[in-house]
Formats: C-alpha cells, structure tokens, sequence
C-alpha cells in the first residue's frame, strides 16, 4: 500500500481513488493509517461481504466509474502497469 500512497498524485490525476480493503477492524486501519500517513482511505471488512464477492487472497482491481472490473491483478501490480490500466480507460480504449 505504500506504492500506492508514493504514487498517489499521479493515481488522482487518473480520477482514480485508491481504497484498501482488509478484514481488520476500523482501529486497526487508523493506526496503520497515520503509521504509514496515507491519503487514501481504508476499509474494513469485517463481515467478509467483500472476501466473498472479490475473493480473500490480495488481489488488486481497477474498477471504472460505472462499476464494470476493468483490470484484475493477483498481489499488487506495478504502479507503472496499473497507471497504464487507468490511462487506456481515462482515453475511452
């Protein structure tokens, strides 16, 4: 998540909010929140309504404005790949 965070400016130029999502409770995030000061929110899923619909494993989405999963990656893409996601989308590709 710290990637993310390094290159969040260029995600916001994207009109792209970054999220992360855990199963860890809302306390949890705050503090690794400001531990790590991102500027992005974090999400708790605790009742696993998320695990059961995107899968439990870390998995990366690119999610456009209108809800359709445009780019899936297992663990967490390079920030230089998924920029590339964000901008084909940005342009209509």
């Amino acid at each position: 998540m710290q990637a993310f965070q390094k290159d969040i400016a260029d995600f916001e130029r994207l009109n792209a909010q970054v999220l992360g999502v855990s199963p860890d409770s809302i306390e949890t995030h705050k503090k690794f929140s400001e531990q790590y000061k991102f500027t992005f929110p974090l999400l708790s899923d605790a009742d696993g309504k998320m695990r059961a619909l995107y899968g439990s494993n870390r998995i990366t989405y690119l999610i456009d404005k209108s809800g359709i999963i445009r780019y899936i990656q297992e663990g967490i893409p390079e920030n230089k790949d998924f920029l590339k996601e964000l901008k084909k989308i940005e342009e209509g590709k």
